[in-house]
């Protein structure tokens, strides 16, 4: 299964020119931390306080504070 991930294209021309193969920019890694990271860490966070508020009990990141 993983073979298929890391599986090499073979390379493509147009018109004698050779066409890089696509890559991740740094445009796209943002935006996936923007669309993954923050919802994660939202609900992480609303967690914590929750836990917080029902038993008195610091466990977030900011107890460290």
């Amino acid at each position: 299964m993983w073979k298929k991930f890391f599986k090499r294209h073979p390379v493509q021309t147009v018109m004698g020119h050779r066409i890089p193969e696509p890559r991740y920019t740094g445009m796209a890694v943002l935006w996936a931390m923007i669309y993954l990271g923050l919802p994660v860490l939202a609900v992480g966070t609303l967690i914590d306080a929750l836990i917080q508020l029902a038993t008195g009990v610091c466990t977030g990141l900011w107890c460290y504070f």
